[in-house]
């Protein structure tokens, strides 16, 4: 998986937002809000993570079970799918 290259990850004071720029912005109107675990899992996709490396990213981040992560991961891939930011 990998994000289109026509969306940026930007860090506005503590919030962390995916906007699309280029002819993204014709199709896409708004902008995607990130936490922290978000942000660190859309810069994991720039580098073109599967999910089990996305996976991983939460792991050595963070305090949670594998089931938990990957629970996440689904979630968080299902959304940004959902919003047209990763090639499929």
């Amino acid at each position: 998986m990998k994000v289109k290259e026509d969306f940026i990850l930007r860090k506005v004071s503590d919030s962390y937002i995916v906007v699309p720029v280029g002819d993204a912005v014709v199709d896409f109107s708004g902008m995607v809000n990130l936490n922290e675990s978000g942000a660190l899992l859309f810069k994991e996709l720039q580098k073109g993570a599967d999910e089990d490396d996305l996976v991983k990213s939460l792991l050595d981040e963070y305090d949670v079970s594998e089931e938990t992560a990957r629970a996440d991961v689904k979630i968080f891939i299902s959304k940004v799918k959902d919003a047209g930011i990763i090639e499929q």
